[in-house]
């Protein structure tokens, strides 16, 4: 039988030898998720190259040592044969195409790569790659219209619908991480994030009827708007330029700027206080001018309890996605 799983030219093979050979053939070219994979088969698929690294064995020969990255998980994989022209053609944080045979090693699943080569930029749905919510996106959505009904000032309901809800700034919001490699690090996070200290205003408010509610809830809303701006998308997240040299901070404050029309000039200077403060008071107007655990530095204490709401989420989500308990 010839390499094709069919006999010797005028010699037919039964309906059960094709569809056995088309099965495996089938098996040998799908694309897996990492999440699917299995010691002991053959795989192919795409993935993000997240690290890539060229090492000597004892031998004195070379191979690769690579991680591989989906949206399902992280799998490490190496190159022996012919590793060094394999290596020049990929890098790490290159989408790649990747076929091998899976193993087990010290009851880890492992790869043995035949193959690896860069898919071009364009060539692919950073999506397939990045990590995402768990949380339905509807639902996420659908809470952060909720809570902007619960800001009841017209001019500050209207440049929070403006600016998460219709604007284009709305789509990039729903999309983007809150961070490349800390809390709510996934596609989606910036808007899990963002509801989350929302509910948190709410609950304050509650609370402490004194706080100006519309002011705290437009701010909590806004608090992290800059992030629309300050990451790219590929195999992994990245920083755009923006966001390297400005930041999302003072990206928000403009965003607010731009966008606030019929706000007056008191309420628009309270608002950004809150968003420029958020990461406390060394970060606002007043940096330096007290520690963490003092209401110096803060101009309101819409601006003091924004900062600690966002520091409880970010800080409690951290310690769960990295496995304190």
């Amino acid at each position: 039988m010839n390499r094709d799983g069919f006999g010797p030219s005028g010699t037919s093979i039964t309906i059960v030898a094709v569809e056995a050979a088309v099965a495996i053939s089938s098996e040998r070219s799908a694309h897996r998720t990492i999440a699917e994979l299995r010691p002991g088969r053959r795989f192919e698929g795409r993935y993000a190259c997240v690290r890539k690294d060229r090492l000597v064995a004892r031998n004195g020969g070379t191979y690769l040592a690579i991680e591989l990255r989906d949206r399902t998980g992280t799998l490490p994989a190496r190159v022996f044969r012919e590793a060094d022209r394999i290596g020049l053609r990929f890098s790490s944080g290159d989408a790649v195409h990747a076929r091998g045979k899976l193993d087990r090693y010290r009851g880890e699943l492992v790869a043995e790569l035949d193959d690896v080569q860069a898919i071009e930029p364009g060539g692919f749905d950073p999506a397939e790659f990045l990590p995402a919510a768990y949380r339905s996106a509807d639902e996420l959505e659908g809470f952060l219209e909720h809570l902007a009904r619960e800001v009841h000032d017209p001019a500050l309901r209207g440049l929070v619908d403006r600016l998460l809800l219709s604007g284009p700034s709305a789509e990039p919001f729903c999309r983007a991480p809150c961070t490349r490699g800390g809390h709510h690090a996934y596609l989606g996070g910036l808007l899990e994030h963002t509801v989350s200290v929302g509910t948190l205003v709410g609950e304050l408010c509650q609370l402490h009827p004194r706080l100006d509610s519309d002011l705290l809830m437009a701010a909590a809303l806004l608090h992290d708007v800059g992030k629309t701006r300050e990451f790219t998308y590929g195999a992994e997240f990245g920083i755009s330029d923006e966001g390297r040299l400005v930041g999302h901070l003072a990206i928000g404050a403009q965003m607010i700027g731009g966008s606030a029309r019929g706000l007056p000039e008191s309420r628009r200077l309270e608002l950004l206080h809150c968003v420029l403060s958020h990461h406390g008071p060394d970060s606002g107007p007043g940096g330096g001018r007290a520690g963490a655990g003092s209401t110096r530095g803060f101009a309101s204490a819409e601006a003091l309890a924004l900062y600690r709401l966002n520091a409880l989420d970010a800080s409690v989500k951290g310690a769960l996605e990295h496995g304190l308990r």
